[in-house]
């Protein structure tokens, strides 16, 4: 029997835009199965083991078969305090790991399931552009309109956002920032999150701030926390990840902090949801925050010396790039002889004729389309060897 055709109106997918990064990963398949070596720098995936102590704690978790019942969607107590304690000890912030940490599913996860409980059709969120594509979308899944901040170099995020602020209408619920932000890698002072605070709390707004790449950066800067600032917890939460700072993309584990009235709403949502991550996995995230708390700072020396590597073999075939301060990545702007090809054409070619997979900057929305993006997930000798590639392909 047939599936009716109305049945397969399917909701929220239909207006999703082309997946151009989809186009990359056909040609480099495409690629591999012609027998080219291609260097991947395209999808941001960490390729840096997690700590030892993590996967032995994890063996000896999942031995004892208590461990694989049911979990606590809120995440067990003891991850929920070891997380608090690293905001104690790395940012000065004093949370309560009972009614301010919830343990979430990763960030996307996390920010996909509280933009249920803030917005609604009819309602409105600001959000940077160009953006990681899920700070984009999931407001627009939970139905409701976003207002772009413009992002980059030499712009004045805060007025670009009280500008967006003001523009939109309907009045915005939510205000999304991500600092080290992905793509553009710009950062910020803890003075900058303290007007946000601020503006949020004049506003009666909800500030949601992404901090994905909390220990990832370079040259002695320290990304802020928005729950630094003063009053944050007021109007502010924030996500938190082991995925970058700890080198465990796969494992899942990521937190809600702040506000303790917003964490709980997403807690009672999440209870109807899910039972949240193993707990083998959860045990091992624990011990790995309390006992290795320094292994993000090797991580970290890993991606400034691959960023070192990029920018500086780059810089000298003719290629001149901005060092990040922060994020595993490289916003490069496309230089000036190939920029009226677009970034998904560029990124094409390098892929084709330079063997180098990139991510054209157009998929992260507006304001992307004039650079692609490098992820520092190849060591530094295969790094040199995908800027040999790039000086034949440009400017031999």
């Amino acid at each position: 029997m047939s599936v009716p055709r109305n049945a397969l109106e399917f909701r929220r997918i239909g207006n999703l835009p082309p997946y151009v990064f989809a186009h990359i990963n056909e040609l480099k398949a495409e690629l591999r199965r012609e027998g080219h070596d291609v260097i991947d720098l395209g999808f941001g995936n960490p390729d840096i083991p997690s700590h030892e102590l993590a996967v032995e704690k994890l063996k000896e978790a999942a031995e004892k078969g208590r461990n694989h019942r049911y979990s606590q969607s809120r995440g067990i107590p003891k991850l929920r305090q070891a997380v608090t304690d690293l905001y104690a000890r790395k940012f000065g912030v004093e949370l309560d790991p009972e009614t301010q940490a919830l343990t979430t599913i990763g960030a996307k996860e996390g920010l996909s399931h509280l933009m249920w409980v803030l917005v609604q059709p009819g309602d409105a969120a600001v959000v940077p552009s160009p953006s990681y594509p899920i700070h984009i979308f999931a407001p627009i899944f939970a139905g409701a309109q976003v207002s772009q901040v413009a992002m980059g170099v030499g712009e004045d995020l805060f007025g670009n956002m009280v500008e967006a602020f003001e523009r939109s209408r309907p009045r915005p619920r939510v205000i999304i920032l991500s600092f080290p932000h992905n793509p553009t890698t710009a950062t910020v002072e803890l003075e900058f999150m303290q007007r946000v605070v601020d503006f949020a709390r004049e506003q009666e707004v909800v500030v949601v701030h992404d901090f994905a790449y909390a220990d990832v950066a370079f040259e002695g800067y320290r990304p802020p926390s928005i729950l630094e600032a003063e009053g944050a917890e007021e109007v502010a939460v924030e996500l938190y990840t082991l995925t970058k700072s700890f080198s465990m993309a796969g494992w899942r584990v990521g937190f809600m902090l702040g506000n303790a009235e917003i964490v709980q709403a997403l807690a009672r949502l999440k209870s109807y949801l899910d039972y949240g991550t193993f707990q083998p996995i959860q045990i091992a995230a624990t011990v790995v925050m309390n006992e290795a708390p320094d292994y993000p700072e090797e991580v970290c020396e890993i991606y400034r010396s691959r960023r070192d590597a990029l920018c500086e073999g780059l810089a000298r075939i003719g290629w001149e790039i901005e060092k990040p301060r922060g994020t595993m990545f490289v916003w490069a702007p496309i230089p000036d002889a190939f920029k009226e090809m677009g970034s998904l054409e560029f990124a094409m070619k390098l892929a084709r004729e330079a063997h180098v997979a990139v991510t054209p900057g157009v998929g992260y929305g507006p304001g992307g389309d004039g650079f692609v993006r490098f992820a520092l997930i190849e060591n530094e000798e295969r790094i040199r060897q995908g800027v040999r590639g790039i000086k034949k392909a440009l400017f031999d």
